[in-house]
């Protein structure tokens, strides 16, 4: 017996093949913005940095700095040079001044919250990293005791 279509029926399957059409294009599209359009996030930007290459890391004498109330703050630290950093040659005094200026009259409370050393850590660390003209490319805290 041989199947026979209305005409009520044919333009259903034209619209079926238009919609298949429609969502593989509307895929299609939503694919290339998302591999090829789509803005990279900070992350990708980071990854994309070009890489610095550690050199040895120079260790310094612990300092003391005095906080607010009386307190004080027991300092050490260490640089940690670049590939094309010298440390033979590097003189750590810059880097102790940075400290003590950041450092000096903060108080005992809030250095104690990880959160507020962090961000006085970052404000070191763009200082240290300026004032050695990129030779030096992080600081390390080697020591930090409060009294």
């Amino acid at each position: 017996m041989a199947e026979t279509v209305t005409p009520a029926e044919a333009p259903k399957k034209g619209k079926s093949k238009l919609l298949v059409m429609v969502a593989l294009a509307l895929v299609v599209a939503a694919a290339a913005y998302f591999f090829l359009l789509k803005p990279k996030d900070a992350a990708t930007a980071e990854a994309a940095a070009p890489v610095v290459e550690k050199g040895e890391v120079l260790v310094l004498d612990p300092i003391y700095v005095n906080l607010a109330q009386g307190h004080f703050l027991k300092l050490g630290m260490a640089l940690q040079a670049t590939k094309d950093g010298d440390v033979k040659h590097m003189d750590g005094s810059e880097a102790l001044d940075s400290a003590i200026e950041i450092f000096s009259g903060q108080d005992m409370e809030k250095l104690g919250d990880a959160e507020v050393r962090a961000e006085y850590k970052k404000q070191l660390v763009e200082k240290v990293v300026e004032s050695y003209e990129k030779h030096v490319m992080d600081v390390y805290f080697t020591e930090f005791v409060m009294q």
